[in-house]
This record gives C-alpha cells, sequence and structure tokens, in this order.
C-alpha cells in the first residue's frame, strides 16, 4: 500500500516530525528519518508539506521553526561536512573543463575540491573571489589565477563587497562553477547572505554558461537571498542520495543533471 493510499500514517509522521523540531528548536533529515522510522526522501517531502503550512523551515540538511536562523558555519565545519560527496563531485565537474579555458571558480568547499581536481591542466585561467581557491591552484604551472579584490568574509574566506563586484566588470569565460547554501527548482540556488550573494552574481554574469555544484544536503534546501534562477542553471552536479523529485524537475526546466555515485555505492 503507498503512501498515498495512507494519509492518516502520513499526517500521524508529520505531526511527530512537528513535535521533534519544536523540542530541538531545528534538526537534520537523517535524524528525523531514524526518530520516525522513515527514508529520509519521505521525510523531506513531509517537511515540504509542512513549510506550505507555515509550520517549518527547510534548511539545509535539515528543518528548523520558521524564522529561525542557524549560526553561519565556519570555512573548516564546511570542509569537513560530506567530503566523499564533493570529492565524487569535483571529479565530474572536472571532465566539463577543458586546456586552453577561461573559467569562474565561486567560494566554498565544493569549488576548492574542483580546484584539486584542475591542477595538471594547461593553459587554464581560473578567476575566483576564494582563497582556498587560488592557495590550491597557486603552484600549478598550467593555471592562470585572476583574483578579485574586495573585503574578507572570514566564515568563507572569499572576498566580497564593491571592489570585488567591480573587479569583474567586462570579464567573460566560458563556464562559472558556484555552489550555495540551497538548490531547489522553485528558486534555483541560494545563500543566507546577501554580500554573499551579490559577488556570486557577479561571478555567474561573466560566464557565458553556468554548472552548480551541490551535494544531496543542499538540493532541496532553500534560504533567504537567490543567486542563480532555476532557467540560467546549464548544468548541476550532484551526488547520487540527492532527492530525486528535486532533479527531475530540474531536468523538466532544461537544466543537465549529473549524479556521482559514491565509490561506497558502485556495484549495489
Amino acid at each position: 500500500m503507498t503512501e498515498e493510499t495512507r494519509p492518516a500514517f502520513a499526517a500521524e509522521r508529520r505531526e511527530r516530525i512537528l513535535e521533534l523540531v519544536r523540542a530541538n528548536g531545528a534538526m537534520a533529515l537523517r535524524d528525523l528519518a531514524t526518530h520516525v522510522r522513515a527514508s529520509e526522501v519521505t521525510v523531506r517531502r513531509d517537511v515540504r508539506v509542512l513549510e506550505a503550512e507555515g509550520l517549518l523551515d527547510r534548511r539545509r540538511g535539515g528543518a528548523a521553526l520558521p524564522g529561525r536562523l542557524g549560526p553561519e558555519q565556519s570555512y573548516t565545519q564546511q570542509v569537513d561536512q560530506a567530503t566523499p560527496e564533493k570529492m565524487a563531485i569535483a571529479a565530474a565537474a572536472a571532465r566539463l573543463v577543458r586546456d586552453d579555458d577561461a573559467i569562474v571558480l565561486g567560494p566554498g568547499s565544493s569549488t576548492e575540491a574542483l580546484a584539486r581536481e584542475l591542477t595538471g591542466r594547461q593553459n587554464l585561467t581560473v578567476v575566483t573571489n576564494s582563497l582556498p581557491v587560488a592557495e590550491v591552484l597557486a603552484n600549478a604551472p598550467g593555471v592562470e589565477v585572476v583574483m578579485t579584490g574586495g573585503t574578507l568574509r572570514g566564515s568563507i574566506r572569499a572576498l566580497v563587497g564593491t571592489a570585488a563586484e567591480q573587479s569583474l566588470a567586462g570579464l567573460r569565460v566560458h563556464q562559472a562553477f558556484v555552489s550555495g547554501n540551497g538548490i531547489t527548482a522553485e528558486r534555483g540556488l541560494s545563500t543566507p547572505n546577501p554580500a554573499v550573494a551579490s559577488v556570486d552574481r557577479a561571478l555567474v554574469g561573466c560566464a557565458e554558461e553556468v554548472t552548480v555544484l551541490a551535494d544531496h544536503t543542499k538540493v532541496g534546501a532553500d534560504t533567504m537571498v537567490r543567486t542563480v534562477p532555476p532557467e540560467h542553471i546549464a548544468h548541476l552536479i550532484t551526488d547520487n542520495h540527492a532527492d530525486p523529485e528535486v532533479l527531475l524537475t530540474l531536468e523538466d526546466m532544461g537544466t543537465v543533471v549529473h549524479v556521482a555515485v559514491l565509490e561506497v555505492d558502485r556495484g549495489e
């Protein structure tokens, strides 16, 4: 019997999810799934229903009470989260980059992982506002790094502000590889910080094509400020734990979705 033919069970499960989030303020999807004995995909759908009713807010990889914002993660915390997924995503993204190309790499641990995949390329130009990306590529003999100006935002180790945006004016590259805190079919890519979003928009504005790198914890999550609308996302690269419903909807809207299968899941 499908979930749709058991509305009472679904209602009970959603009520339990609501109780758990009210008791804790915010919870990860995997923890909610464990408590209600359902899959993360099912719980993610339940959270969407509760959000539509104004009872919860979706957050990156979880749910929170309406209006409650969690603390901004440090860059170290971002790097430590979903590391195998980011490595798989970076390897898939690198296959879209050619020698003799010019690209943008935005800030974030996913783009830093991509930079590590590009150190052996030849005659590649990388425009970035990310200090970790620049550090990774600093000793790559075949890669020229062009950095923006701007004010350092320590939490993401990237340059933001008017100077960063002005330094990008007039540049044109083939592809922009960017990340964020959430991606949905309704709003596209988003981040909770307006200053970061403003520079992200300037970065993608330089590119003929936009590719989003987002591990499964970001797929289906929505945050305050939109950076790239869904119709402007040419490629999404994610991992095989991402919500298939969101991926299918994005594909229907014209985004090419690349799913990187984790090494531990190969052969299953």
